[in-house]
């Protein structure tokens, strides 16, 4: 784990954004644990929360045209990374959308410049992926690309299918989707933490509950579709296999 990624998880705790528990999720599922960014909207949290943003987007190392942050949340992290970005000299417009679209003034649903060229989506978490999917289309219906969305959190859950949201998005829109965290890192950080770590095996058990595939084979076509865990090699990168890293069929 990246010195910025425990800090990011330490940062949703100081602040109370992410907190573990007994939580009904807008899909209905039961979580242990509940990530809320909003908690991070005080001045204590947004240079850190910022700047973790930025650093993952230079591990990323890849360019871009515009910010996006879609409503509500998105809109605080669009604004706040691009504040930290100008300090570098960038000059790239940030834009976010309106829930309800204006008919007055200079009317639509876009404030800002409209996001054009290679496009980076900002938001905080992946669940489902259905949010991201609006976001992609209001992107795309404008003429630009979405080139790049990246999260706070990655709830490594499954989408529509028996991927995960993030591999349906990648493979349906062609478009990097990325996280500074993912459920597999919590669960490290919790496992190394004394403070925490009695929240290990809930959170390992709604992994398995709403994401199966834990283990893949990176010897397959699959390993490349549907991999979960940041950083992972490919399989031109293997010097040795290990049984650990065997595709388990999704049920």
């Amino acid at each position: 784990m990246k010195d910025y990624q425990e800090k990011f998880i330490r940062l949703a705790l100081n602040a109370e954004a992410l907190i573990f528990g007994d939580f009904t999720l807008k899909s209905g599922r039961n979580s242990p644990y509940f990530f809320n960014a909003a908690k991070m909207l005080n001045t204590k949290f947004l240079a850190d929360l910022s700047e973790c943003y930025t650093k993952t987007l230079q591990d990323l190392d890849v360019s871009f045209d515009s910010i996006y942050g879609p409503a509500y949340k998105g809109i605080f992290l669009a604004s706040t990374i691009g504040a930290s970005l100008g300090k570098s000299d960038l000059d790239i417009p940030v834009s976010f959308n309106r829930k309800e679209e204006k008919d007055h003034g200079e009317g639509g649903d876009i404030i800002g410049q409209l996001p054009s060229g290679n496009v980076l989506i900002v938001d905080d978490v992946i669940s489902a992926g259905t949010a991201a999917r609006e976001s992609i289309e209001k992107i795309k219906s404008i003429g630009a690309n979405p080139k790049i969305m990246l999260v706070g959190l990655d709830r490594q859950e499954k989408g529509s299918s028996n991927i995960s949201a993030k591999a349906e998005l990648e493979n349906d829109f062609g478009l990097i989707v990325s996280s500074i965290v993912n459920l597999d890192l919590l669960i490290s950080f919790v496992s190394d933490d004394p403070n925490f770590k009695e929240f290990k095996s809930d959170l390992e058990e709604y992994r398995n509950n709403y994401f199966k595939a834990i283990n893949f084979d990176p010897r397959s076509d699959k390993w490349l579709r549907i991999c979960m865990f940041q950083g992972a090699p490919l399989p031109n990168q293997l010097n040795n296999f290990d049984d650990k890293w065997v595709y388990e069929t999704l049920n």
